[in-house]
């Protein structure tokens, strides 16, 4: 059994602190675009980071983006602060991946169809929350906290799917007694995210709604965008969509309304 404390050392690597990171995260919270850009231009890594993410196809910009005060422009406050969560993710992400069969380019091409998709859903709902749009960052950071566990007990881990086939979110209960939305709640807890952060997140598993009418809605959309975003191919290769367990009946009443706004370019 891995104890809290040892899923709490993992997590609490999350986020990494460099100087330049938490002044552009602090700046971005005040609303400041133009000092976050300066602050960021600073940090080589971070503008490699940023031209990577936002000229990936999913963002959709006709021309290549290269300057880090035109891609904050772009995006906005919400979004350049959720870009900067997700880097701050990148820099934990492991060099090499045992577990689950990802590399460092489809780990930013699971990145950006979430923020993308997100932005569209929260856009497509009129929503204009910092937080919320941050939120779905931490899915990735899960799945990297999740890997570390894994390769902690990779054997058992390795027997137990060959043996009985049994899906992540059971063995990681079996292994720390913390399913994948526990240990995003718990990095949103790390991240001091509002509590209804966390409620959204525990929604998304489909199977602990949320007693909140607005946060269980949030949660079904959230839901519903992890099972379509981990289908894709590359992520069944990867092991990921063993997480998430299709919950229709929870969704039923936003699923034809969910499937239309995917389509739309």
């Amino acid at each position: 059994m891995i104890t809290l404390q040892q899923i709490d050392a993992f997590i609490e690597k999350i986020p990494p602190s460099p100087k330049i990171l938490k002044q552009t995260l602090a700046l971005l919270d005040q609303g400041d675009l133009v000092q976050a850009a300066k602050v960021a231009q600073n940090d080589p890594a971070l503008n490699a980071y940023l031209k990577e993410l936002v000229n990936k196809p999913l963002y959709g910009f006709k021309n290549e983006v290269t300057n880090i005060s035109q891609i904050f422009g772009i995006l906005g406050v919400s979004r350049s602060q959720q870009a900067a969560y997700n880097y701050m993710i990148s820099l934990l992400s492991p060099a090499k991946w045992k577990l689950f069969k990802l590399n460092k380019s489809s780990f930013y091409d699971l990145q950006a169809g979430l923020s993308v998709n997100w932005h569209k859903i929260t856009a497509h709902l009129q929503i204009e929350d910092k937080n919320l749009q941050s939120a779905v960052a931490l899915l990735p950071a899960s799945i990297i906290v999740s890997e570390a566990l894994f390769c902690e007990k990779i054997e058992d881990v390795q027997l137990l799917r060959s043996v009985d086939e049994i899906d992540l979110n059971t063995i990681l209960q079996r292994l720390c007694n913390m399913d994948l939305f526990d240990i995003c709640e718990r990095i949103s807890q790390k991240w001091e995210m509002p509590q209804n952060i966390a409620d959204i997140v525990q929604a998304s598993s489909g199977i602990k709604p949320s007693q909140d009418e607005t946060n269980n809605k949030l949660g079904k959309w959230m839901h519903l965008l992890l099972f379509y975003t981990l289908s894709k191919p590359v992520f069944i290769e990867a092991g990921l969509n063993d997480f998430i367990d299709f919950q229709i009946d929870y969704v039923s009443d936003i699923y034809d309304d969910f499937s239309t706004l995917m389509e739309i370019s």
